[in-house]
């Protein structure tokens, strides 16, 4: 959770930056794009090194935490331009995929039967650091964005020391494998692991559009009803925030009920909010809240779950390997959505840009729906598909 907060710290200043730099559409995007950029390539190398596999996770996930916290920092310490700071931040995502799919690993080697549930704290709490910057922006960064970016690098480091002080590998550990960098095409021909994989990128295909967009579209749209930006701020934080208990209780539901049944009923909810959405700008303040916090739920309640497949189909002793190859499709992934969604907006207004996103979704139930039904759906959650 603190490691990830510097994720969107420069995505909630947009506004202030995009003023600053004189940046359009193209430019503002860039920030989020960047990082975006960077954790794909980041964890395409890592997989292809098994890093995941064969690093010791504390000192991977202290190591890469603490640089991503150093190039925020030094965004708001030396306001380079945008440049540079495209730059820094795709350095950020590059160390980030360091964190992220090596923390999943670890939560596996602590988990069985309960896998799903606590794979789900863990994507909760990456939403909720992902969160963390609009909380920052409300409460002293409104008027001053270096603000926002250093108290993002502030938790990042100190997830880094926690991580340093407390991480482990649990009693499920694998030893380290040998180096096998063709493993990686290996996975491609694994039914089970793509179809879960393509459920994934459908996934990824809304989520981070939406995260780095909804902020903005609940500033536009509590302004059109007179509401104050630090409202809107609090409001993103919440939509964002929303999907820890979203995975939390995703998880519990996927264990009981099985993966592939608690990620198309997520799949359906946040598809219909993709087409909803867009026709509730300035609607009542608390009407387009509610929406899009019930959006902030279902688009994450989901995430674990692909993540948890993996572990369960894929060759138990290259699992960080898989999972970092499955962010790395992910997130190369959401560098295009999240630049279509401002183009379109600009096209279409709102509605059409949202009603795109739905696309993800439906591509994501078709592929679960296929999982369901394959033989390969009995190793899931012990045997619940």
């Amino acid at each position: 959770m603190l490691a990830m907060s510097v994720w969107f710290s420069a995505s909630a200043v947009v506004p202030q930056l995009a003023r600053l730099w004189r940046l359009g559409a193209l430019g503002s995007a860039g920030l989020t794009i960047s990082v975006q950029l960077g954790f794909a390539l980041g964890a395409l190398v890592s997989a292809l090194l098994n890093a995941a596999d064969r690093i010791p996770p504390r000192r991977l996930i202290s190591g890469c935490a603490l640089l991503a916290a150093a190039a925020t920092a030094l965004i708001a310490w030396a306001a380079p331009g945008l440049g540079p700071t495209l730059l820094l931040r795709f350095l950020t995502g590059f160390a980030l995929a360091g964190v992220y799919p090596v923390g999943m690993k670890v939560m596996s080697t602590w988990t069985r039967e309960d896998r799903g549930t606590w794979i789900g704290v863990m994507i909760g709490a990456i939403a909720t650091g992902s969160a963390a910057p609009h909380l920052l922006r409300a409460f002293g960064g409104i008027g001053d964005w270096r603000r926002v970016l250093l108290g993002a690098a502030l938790l990042g480091a100190l997830g880094a020391a926690l991580s340093l002080a407390i991480v482990s590998e649990g009693p499920y550990a694998r030893p380290a494998p040998p180096f096998r960098w063709r493993y990686v095409g290996e996975i491609f021909s694994e039914r089970g692991v793509m179809l879960a994989n393509f459920g994934y990128l459908g996934h990824m295909w809304e989520l981070y559009a939406m995260w780095a967009w909804v902020p903005l579209f609940l500033r536009e749209s509590f302004s059109r009803r007179g509401a104050s930006d630090g409202l809107a701020a609090v409001a993103a934080f919440t939509v964002v925030a929303a999907g820890g208990p979203g995975s939390w209780l995703g998880g519990k539901v996927a264990d009981r009920w099985g993966r592939t049944t608690l990620t198309l009923i997520s799949l359906w909810v946040s598809g219909a909010c993709c087409l909803a959405a867009g026709f509730f700008l300035g609607a009542p303040v608390a009407l387009t809240w509610a929406l899009c916090f019930v959006w902030g739920l279902a688009v994450v309640a989901d995430s674990a779950q692909f993540s948890a497949c993996i572990t369960e189909l894929c060759r138990p002793e290259y699992t960080g390997t898989a999972l970092t190859l499955q962010t790395s499709l992910g997130f190369l992934l959401t560098s295009l959505t999240i630049q279509l969604v401002p183009t379109l907006r600009q096209a279409l207004g709102w509605q059409g840009a949202f009603m795109v996103l739905a696309l993800g979704p439906a591509f994501g139930i078709a592929s679960m729906a296929a999982l369901r039904r394959s033989p390969e759906a009995a190793q899931l959650a012990g045997g619940r598909r």
